[in-house]
C-alpha cells in the first residue's frame, strides 16, 4: 500500500469572515483524507495590530518556502488607507495569472444557458500598478502600464491551459479601438502567441461588447484572456451568472508560487455570525488540490458539492437557506464520506 503523502502549505486566514471560511476548507480537505501540515501566518488589516504591517516578512518567506498557499479574503480600504495586500502579494511574488473558472455545473445559476468558461486575468500591471498622481488641485492622473512581456506570458498561460484541457476557443478582450497603444500592444502580443496554437480558435472582442455578450450569450465563451482591470470587472460579471462570488474559486499563479483564494471580500458585516458561505473557499482549495496533483480527491469533493447542493438543504442565507457555516460544512463532509 502506497504511503499517503504529507504536504506543508501556507494558510493565511485573512480578515472578516476569512478565518471562518478557511477553517471550513481545512475540514473539507481533511475529510477527503489529504494530510496537510498548515503553516498559519498573518496578513491584512488584522495583522497591523499584531505585527505593525499588513504583510509581515515571515508571511512572504512562508509562501516562498512552501510554494503553495490558501488565503482567506483580506480587507482593502476604499479611497484611502493602506495599499491592497492582494495586489502587493501578486506583484511581490510575481503571480501574474489570476485564474477563475466559472461554471454552472454546481446547480446554482442565474442564467438559463449553460456556463463553463475560464478567465485568465493579467495580474501585475495595467492601472493596478498604483501609479497615481494629483497633477493639480482637482485633477488626478492614473497611469495604465501594459508591457509585451506581461501580455505575452498571460496569453501563453491561457493557451497552454486551453490546449492541455482540450478547450477549443480563446477570446482576447480589449479596448484597442480607443487605447490604441496600450491595448494595441496587448492585442499584438496575444496574436503572436495565438499563432503558436493553430488548433485553438482565436477571437477578439471589445470589452463593453464582451460584457453585453456574456450576459446575453455566455455559452459562446470558453477561455477568456484579459488585462488586469477588464479581468477584474468581467470575472465578477461572470460570477454573477452562476450564483455570485460566493461560489466562484480563484487562483493566483506564478512560475514558482501559487496562492489560492476565494474572490469575494472579507464581509465584515457578517463576520463572527457563523453564516458565511464557505463554498468559494472550498472550491479554491479544490483548485489547489488539482495543482498539487491530488486530482482524485478534488474530483470527490466536487462530486460531493454537486450532490450536496442538489438537495438544497443546509444552505447559508446568501444561497437562500437558513443554515450556519458549520451546518453547511457538516452536510458537505457527509457527502464526501458517502462517496468513498
Amino acid at each position: 500500500m502506497t504511503a499517503q503523502k504529507n504536504y506543508r502549505i501556507t494558510l493565511i486566514p485573512g480578515d472578516g469572515i476569512g478565518p471562518e471560511v478557511t477553517s471550513a476548507a481545512q475540514k473539507v480537505i481533511a475529510a477527503a483524507n489529504i494530510n496537510i501540515d498548515w503553516e498559519i501566518v498573518d496578513a491584512g488589516e488584522g495583522s497591523i495590530a499584531r505585527h505593525g504591517t499588513t504583510l509581515p516578512d515571515a508571511t512572504l518567506e512562508s509562501i516562498k518556502k512552501n510554494k503553495v498557499a490558501l488565503k482567506g479574503p483580506l480587507t482593502t480600504p476604499v479611497g484611502g488607507g493602506f495599499k491592497s495586500v492582494n495586489v502587493t502579494l501578486r506583484k511581490t511574488l510575481d503571480l501574474y495569472a489570476n485564474v477563475r473558472p466559472v461554471r454552472s455545473a454546481l446547480g446554482i445559476t442565474f442564467h438559463h444557458n449553460p456556463i463553463d468558461l475560464v478567465i485568465f486575468r493579467e495580474n501585475t500591471e495595467d492601472l493596478y500598478t498604483g501609479m497615481e498622481y494629483e497633477v493639480a488641485p482637482g485633477v488626478a492622473q492614473s497611469l495604465k502600464i501594459i508591457t509585451e512581456k506581461a501580455s505575452t506570458r498571460i496569453a501563453k498561460a491561457a493557451f497552454e491551459w486551453a490546449m492541455k484541457r482540450e478547450r477549443k476557443l480563446v477570446h482576447a478582450v480589449h479596448k484597442a479601438n480607443i487605447m490604441k497603444k496600450s491595448d494595441g500592444l496587448f492585442l499584438d502580443s496575444v496574436r503572436k502567441v495565438a499563432e503558436q496554437y493553430p488548433k485553438i480558435t482565436y477571437k477578439e472582442i471589445i470589452v463593453d461588447n464582451c460584457a453585453m455578450q456574456m450576459v446575453m450569450h455566455p455559452e459562446q465563451f470558453d477561455v477568456v484572456v484579459l488585462g488586469n482591470l477588464y479581468g477584474d470587472i468581467i470575472s465578477d460579471l461572470a460570477a454573477g451568472l452562476v450564483g455570485g462570488l460566493g461560489v466562484v474559486p480563484g487562483a493566483n499563479l506564478g512560475d514558482d508560487v501559487a496562492i489560492f483564494e476565494s474572490v469575494h471580500g472579507s464581509a465584515p458585516d457578517i463576520a463572527g455570525k457563523g453564516i458565511a458561505n464557505p463554498m468559494a473557499t472550498i472550491l479554491s482549495a479544490n483548485l489547489m488540490l488539482r495543482h498539487m496533483g491530488e486530482s482524485k480527491a478534488a474530483a470527490r469533493i466536487q462530486a460531493a458539492l454537486v450532490l450536496f447542493l442538489s438537495e438544497k438543504k443546509f444552505l447559508t442565507p446568501d444561497l437562500g437557506g437558513r443554515s450556519t457555516t458549520d451546518e453547511m460544512v457538516e452536510g458537505i463532509i457527509k457527502k464526501i464520506k458517502l462517496l468513498r
